[in-house]
């Protein structure tokens, strides 16, 4: 859970923030009218906050107090004010500010939110800065420590690749273009063997004023350029703008692949998954197990209390499976009250004994949807081995379900 401070003296403003917050359960707000209640909050919690979202005059404050002392507890800060002029802004610059939001009309509290998702987000971002120059990395450095992204750096390209390999999680690299070993563009091109613009963005920064240069950055697959000399201002608004794009780059690919009523992976991105562990169990001679899962008379669910009660029934099966399984196992809703999950790295007596755990938990557990209080259970069909193909596997966990089916339900059938 990450902790946000909030101070704003508006009554009207608190209330939008506090309806804002409860879109994300991942965070636990703090609210405070005033610069003593804040000092409160931060004593009581021993100012172990990620981010405050920060009203710049205050009635006991009225001149960015309230910033210094976020400041001087290391909590980065998003300025929500009614004004701001560019002598005031320049010098929150300095101070650990990572946004200035206007309250000029209604979207300003939605800017507001998502400059404090961006700063908690901050803190799990990888960045990696590749220059020769000991100073201008310095520089760049101490901006995004500023705002808490994570640093790492490079000398030359190939260093920066070196540490590409070791790391598989950097977000963005900042790279110059003239560099010993292996330059810029070599760096480009090297990345995006391996990396889509999706994946991994790249911003080339060079003093060269050469289009050509520009051009060939561009169609080697740069997401951005900077000309040195830069301000703090550019460098940190140009990796928030690109880090904002990898975030709605994952989200559209999450919406693609993800059932929309659960949240569990769809049958498309289950046979894409899935054939890659297929193709490497076969390769291995290790052996997997596929399931297929189905709640039991779910038709009565739907007649007797509608399909409303009975979506929070199907919903519930990725709760249940969710808590059980490991995350390296592959689950997807195949359609309906039908799920299907493929484990690698188990063996017949393990596989019978967490699918046995599984019927269980849907045996025991009740469902409360606005005092109508509900239970179901599940048959669960198996297929253990390493057959000619997934869709063979898939086929006989489906023919093992039918006879858990027939043979009275509430069963876990395998298939070896």
């Amino acid at each position: 859970m990450k902790k946000v401070l909030v101070v704003d003296d508006s009554p009207t403003i608190l209330s939008l923030l506090k309806q804002e917050f409860t879109k994300y359960d991942f965070i636990q707000p703090f609210f405070a009218k005033s610069y003593k209640e804040a000092i409160k909050i931060i004593r009581e919690n021993k100012a172990d906050f990620q981010a405050a979202l920060l009203d710049l005059s205050l009635p006991d404050a009225q001149h960015g107090e309230i910033v210094r002392l976020a400041n001087s507890h290391h909590i980065p800060a998003v300025i929500l004010s009614a004004t701001i002029d560019e002598k005031l802004k320049d010098m929150m610059l300095k101070k650990d500010v990572v946004d200035f939001v206007l309250k000029d009309d209604p979207s300003s509290i939605e800017f507001a939110m998502k400059s404090i998702l961006r700063a908690l987000k901050n803190y799990d971002t990888n960045i990696l800065i590749v220059d020769d120059s000991q100073t201008y990395r310095k520089v760049i450095a101490d901006a995004l420590k500023g705002i808490h992204l994570n640093v790492l750096e490079a000398g030359d390209g190939q260093e920066a690749l070196d540490i590409i390999k070791e790391h598989d999680n950097i977000s963005l690299v900042i790279t110059d273009y003239e560099m010993p070993i292996l330059d810029g563009l070599q760096l480009t091109f090297k990345i995006r063997e391996d990396y889509n613009k999706d994946q991994m963005a790249i911003i080339a920064i060079s003093s060269i004023d050469n289009k050509d240069i520009i051009s060939k950055f561009l169609r080697f697959g740069i997401n951005d350029f900077i000309h040195k000399p830069f301000s703090t201002d550019e460098i940190i608004t140009r990796i928030n703008s690109n880090l904002e794009l990898l975030d709605l780059f994952a989200k559209v690919k999450d919406m693609a692949n993800k059932d929309f009523l659960t949240g569990a992976y769809n049958r498309r991105f289950f046979f894409n998954s899935g054939e890659q562990i297929f193709a490497k169990a076969r390769r291995k001679e290790k052996k997997l197990a596929v399931a297929m899962l189905d709640i039991d008379k779910f038709k009565n669910i739907n007649d007797t209390y509608g399909h409303d009660v009975g979506d929070v029934a199907i919903k519930e099966i990725k709760r249940i499976l969710d808590a059980q399984l490991r995350s390296s196992d592959l689950m997807a809703r195949f359609g309906g009250e039908e799920f299907c999950i493929l484990l690698e790295d188990i063996n017949i007596e393990n596989t019978e004994i967490l699918f046995e755990k599984i019927r269980q938990a849907f045996e025991d557990n009740k469902i409360d949807v606005d005092g109508i209080i509900i239970s179901y259970t599940v048959s669960i069909g198996i297929s253990y081995g390493l057959l000619s193909s997934l869709e063979d596997m898939i086929k006989i966990s489906d023919e093992a379900l039918y006879v858990a089916k027939e043979s009275g339900r509430n069963k876990v059938i395998i298939k070896p």
